[in-house]
């Protein structure tokens, strides 16, 4: 009978070392294309990372900040270019046609006199130019507007351009006003010879513009002004006029409308378009203007009731604030650069700086009691404004430290709304929206002062 074969164990030994061999070798091999597969994905990993993380360093801008101010405040980046949007917007470029449904079919009738009351006076090109200008600018964009009409028989109100700021003084370069009274009855004279409009509503549905210090009193100095009171021909008309206080003034006893002081829209889109738009807002509070050390008693008053006085004495040492008595023709940029811009009453409490201040987007910090700010339907002056009473100027530095480290951000967001830019700008050309437009839409308001609607509704 046969024996199984027995197998050596020496050769089953050497059989097993060299399974267990082959089976090492695979298991290092296998270890191996594991390690190479975590190395590669980590250094995937990484070069992505790296990759993501210095294109953000690159493209990323951080918000800029003001030294003075919290970090509440709304990115200056976004800001400057929201400005430039709303100056350089198409509906401004363009002028489109104004709807005229919104403006109740409004018809107007712009009266053509000889040159002598308006266009010979633009011989002198500040006449379009300075913060009265407003008289040129409304007169213009009327010529070219769908509410104006030829047939004076269907207009509801009648424009009587008369420009009498463009006089100005020889001695110190500011308009003389003297003339206004003469050359604005002379007008009415004319209109009430040749036309039957003037007489038939005693001037009521007539529309002038007055954008002087005191209005229609034509005259710089307050007691003056009151002492004379509006010329008796324009009584009875609307007066559209810088000059506005919520309490009762002999200056504005008319039916009035009160506007904007003229800012050129040219030069603000020009300001905006040489300024670094990321630029930020370094200088806290700003003031240029006439500010006098030693006031003087002019007839029982101080300019400015002495309130800018106080502003030199208290905080022209201020690091915080920026204020300069000189004028400067760079005097746009500086608003630009700052975060509050102060506008305190001088003889009349409006000034430009109102308007320069809001489109440019700085907050204005309105120090003038009383005062009547222009288009209060449109603009939000309680919203994008600070108001000081003019008592309170000595604590200028804590309020308005108080605003920015509290509410700077809201204000500001609703400040740069380019709605608010466009409503206080005259143009040429109306704008649905802007200036002009805002006066054509007050006077809507007055329909019931239009003798050809108050004859319909009576037939």
């Amino acid at each position: 009978m046969l024996e199984p074969k027995r197998t050596n164990n020496r050769n089953r030994g050497f059989y097993v070392r060299m399974r267990l061999l082959h089976n090492n070798s695979r298991n290092v091999r296998t270890s191996e294309k594991s390690f190479c597969y975590r190395y590669f994905k980590w250094v995937l990993w990484f070069s992505l990372s790296f990759y993501f993380f210095a294109s953000f360093l690159f493209n990323h801008k951080p918000n800029n900040t003001i030294s003075f101010i919290s970090k509440t405040t709304v990115s200056q980046s976004k800001a400057s270019r929201a400005l430039i949007e709303s100056i350089n917007s198409s509906a401004l470029l363009q002028y489109p046609k104004h709807h005229q449904d919104s403006l109740n079919g409004l018809k107007i009738y712009v009266y053509e006199l000889p040159t002598k009351y308006n266009s010979d006076w633009l011989t002198n090109e500040r006449c379009s130019n300075h913060l009265f200008a407003s008289e040129v600018a409304i007169h213009r964009a009327l010529l070219n507007s769908d509410v104006r009409t030829f047939d004076p028989w269907e207009a509801d109100f009648f424009f009587v351009p008369v420009y009498v700021s463009c006089n100005f003084s020889t001695v110190n370069g500011f308009p003389a006003i003297g003339h206004a009274r003469s050359l604005i009855g002379s007008a009415v004279e004319l209109i009430s010879s040749q036309f039957p409009f003037w007489n038939r509503s005693l001037g009521s549905d007539h529309v002038f513009v007055a954008s002087h210090d005191f209005g229609a009193c034509f005259h710089t100095l307050e007691d003056v002004a009151m002492a004379d009171g509006i010329p008796e021909i324009l009584r009875n008309s609307i007066i559209l006029q810088t000059f506005g206080v919520k309490y009762d003034h002999p200056c504005q006893r008319a039916e009035h409308v009160v506007i904007p002081p003229y800012v050129s829209p040219e030069s603000v889109r020009k300001t905006l378009s040489t300024s670094d738009v990321n630029g930020k807002r370094d200088i806290f509070a700003f003031f240029r203007g006439k500010m006098e050390v030693h006031p003087k008693n002019v007839s029982g008053r101080y300019y400015s009731k002495k309130v800018r006085t106080v502003i030199l004495q208290k905080y022209g040492n201020d690091r915080r604030f920026y204020l300069k008595r000189h004028r400067f023709a760079g005097y746009q940029s500086e608003i630009l650069r700052s975060t509050f811009c102060l506008c305190p009453l001088g003889w009349a409490p409006w000034s430009p700086r109102l308007v320069e201040s809001v489109v440019l987007g700085c907050v204005p910090v309105i120090i003038a009691d009383g005062i009547e700010l222009p288009f209060s339907s449109a603009v939000p002056w309680a919203d994008i404004s600070v108001t000081v009473a003019e008592k309170d100027v000595g604590k200028l530095g804590s309020i308005l430290e108080h605003v920015a480290a509290t509410n700077l951000s809201i204000i500001q967001q609703k400040l740069w709304d380019p709605r608010i830019t466009r409503s206080l700008l005259f143009h040429d050309r109306t704008v649905e929206g802007d200036a002009t437009w805002q006066v054509l839409h007050a006077l809507t308001q007055k329909l019931s002062m239009s003798h050809r609607r108050s004859r319909v509704s009576n037939e």
